[in-house]
């Protein structure tokens, strides 16, 4: 959306396919870094009006019951997917953006410096494809992706709850194989969204027993399923969740967001690196399609480089950083490290941010 957005405005004609209707739930920690504020208020995107939660503490909790509190320097705010995407779509569509709901690109091909895809069994051409269809698609699968040939053993859950807690707080709760993120998005509702390795759904059976005999035994958790109101019939979920390396192009295909690379959830970043991606491309897709001479070879080159220089970094820390979660001695770690070796501690959770843009 908030590429398509920028594109209009250049006076480029934009088509948008998604395979849903809005509004709707996606798995998310709906967490988004105040590194993103500057660059979402300069063209107008910042989403205001929603009465985002302004969170500026962090909380981390082993699974025995252990807990640190360290203060988030930049801090973020928290939003659901629901009401942002939905308010986006909405600012999308007013800007002249063509958006096709219940729409699903299932195919697309690369010949002669122009594009074939096919939408509901309907042929169409473009000069640029831009791929922002999340964590894997079957488009994933039909591009033969390198990262979609590896099954992942994660799974994610998500709920919306009403809980008694301090808005500004993002808390991270680890249990065996896994850890709980939980935070404050609009209108006093509480996002609880975790990521759990598919071993503790087979050990159990089902999502509600893993979360009694799993999750519960973090006593912070415990508590959290017991005194919540749950707002949704069932949980959102989604299987495997790779967080293997990604090529930002991929047969000419311009990769934005999560279909570029992930970052681990407990980083809590990947909406603030999803719309910096965005920024980068626009900045240089905008001057490539107005400039019917440059470069498709340059403007590949150009954006593989700068979506490494700016997020190489912070995947390959996430990734580290995963190591120490979901286990009982290295969440106790991380805990004891993070109340004793505060500097230590402050310092990994800056490499999993950015800086303001």
């Amino acid at each position: 959306m908030i590429t398509a957005i920028q594109l209009i405005r250049a006076n480029i004609p934009v088509k948008l396919y998604e395979k849903k209707n809005y509004p709707f739930h996606r798995v998310c920690g709906e967490y988004i870094s105040n590194e993103t504020a500057p660059f979402l208020k300069s063209i107008g995107l910042y989403p205001e009006e929603l009465v985002p939660a302004q969170i500026n503490q962090f909380q981390l909790t082993s699974t025995q019951g252990k807990s640190a509190i360290l203060p988030l320097k930049l801090g973020g705010f928290g939003i659901s997917r629901y009401a942002f995407d939905h308010w986006l779509y909405k600012k999308a569509m007013a800007e002249g953006v063509e958006v096709y709901t219940n729409s699903e690109v299932n195919q697309l091909s690369f010949s002669e410096d122009q594009f074939t895809y096919t939408v509901n069994d309907q042929h169409h051409t473009a000069d640029v494809i831009i791929g922002a269809f999340g964590k894997r698609s079957r488009l994933d699968k039909s591009m033969n992706r390198s990262f979609i040939k590896k099954r992942s053993p994660y799974l994610g859950i998500k709920y919306h709850i009403k809980l008694d807690q301090p808005a500004d707080l993002i808390s991270l709760h680890n249990f065996k194989n896994g850890y709980c993120g939980i935070s404050q998005v609009e209108n006093g509702v509480v996002n609880l969204c975790y990521l759990s390795h598919r071993s503790n759904l087979k050990e159990k059976g089902h999502i509600k027993q893993m979360e009694e005999e799993i999750l519960s035994k973090n006593p912070f958790l415990k508590d959290i399923f017991h005194r919540a109101e749950f707002l949704f019939g069932q949980p959102e979920t989604i299987n495997e969740i790779s967080f293997e390396t990604k090529a930002p192009i991929e047969n000419h295909v311009l990769m934005c967001g999560d279909s570029a690379g992930m970052i681990t959830p407990l980083c809590g970043n990947g909406m603030a690196m999803a719309i910096h991606s965005s920024k980068l491309l626009s900045e240089l897709l905008i001057p490539y399609i107005l400039n019917a001479k440059a470069s498709r070879t340059l403007l590949e080159q150009q954006y593989t480089s700068a979506w490494r220089n700016q997020f190489a970094k912070r995947l390959w820390a996430g990734r580290q950083l995963q190591k120490l979660f979901g286990s009982t001695q290295a969440s106790n770690t991380s805990v004891w490290m993070a109340n004793q070796l505060k500097p230590v501690a402050n310092y990994l959770v800056s490499k999993t941010h950015g800086k303001e843009f």
